[in-house]
């Protein structure tokens, strides 16, 4: 679908890259710690770290995992709210190159303590370079998500961008028809520059489909966001 489908090629970059040396070696990835609680947050080697978050059931386990280049090293579920603590895990070969945190998902399955979590992680962890957001091509934003762009969006104004930087993922774009593609894109990245002006341009992605699509750019996001890799100027402008 997404090779011959115009809106795709129109608003994300080629896939052409050749793996990045952090996800060269899939194997190399490895859990760390589980924080269920602020006092339980590990310290780990200092290493920069990015996180994730999205609604439940956005499909962050999955697309986390085609990522690392790992079938189940995150646990997939079809019952939104698996994720119930902030998974870390490293990326690359020991002591690793960057850390992966995986947040709980939020909105109506997601828990008050979890977004408690979540928000001392962000606002006290100073590894944190990134937060990626989720959305799903199909749903796009509702009001939660957009509470949880602008409460993003406003911390990274008030830092220059500094301390953070947020980016936008919309996932599962294989759930769309051809014809419906490019007006649900169009209409999220819309929404997202309209909650959000400092977001980043959206990556889209398809971690279902084989082969995958936007992972690879997702790879080279992270290792720019974690001075990994040279970043690339990137203009959105409304559609």
């Amino acid at each position: 679908m997404l090779g011959r489908s115009l809106p795709a090629r129109r608003h994300a970059s080629s896939n052409a890259r050749p793996p990045s040396k952090a996800f060269l070696d899939p194997k190399s990835a490895e859990f760390l710690a589980a924080a269920g609680s602020a006092s339980s947050i590990p310290s780990l080697t200092g290493l920069p770290e990015v996180i994730v978050t999205g609604r439940a059931n956005v499909g962050k386990s999955t697309l986390l995992n085609a990522v690392l280049g790992r079938r189940n090293l995150l646990h997939t579920s079809k019952k939104p709210g698996r994720t119930q603590t902030l998974n870390f895990y490293r990326v690359g070969p020991p002591p690793g190159q960057l850390v992966l945190v995986d947040a709980p998902g939020y909105g109506s399955r997601g828990r008050p303590e979890w977004g408690a979590l979540f928000d001392h992680y962000v606002e006290n962890r100073a590894e944190l370079r990134r937060v990626y957001i989720l959305f799903h091509a199909k749903h796009g934003l509702n009001e939660v998500d957009r509470i949880m762009l602008s409460s993003l969006d406003q911390q990274c104004q008030a830092s220059a961008g500094l301390k953070f930087t947020v980016q936008g993922i919309i996932t599962k774009v294989d759930a769309l028809r051809d014809n419906e593609l490019e007006k649900a894109i169009k209409t999220i990245q819309k929404d997202i520059f309209d909650t959000a002006p400092t977001c980043l341009p959206p990556i889209i992605t398809s971690a279902l489909e084989h082969p995958h699509y936007g992972v690879e750019q997702v790879r080279q996001s992270i290792l720019e966001a974690c001075g990994l890799r040279r970043a690339e100027l990137k203009v959105f402008r409304p559609p």
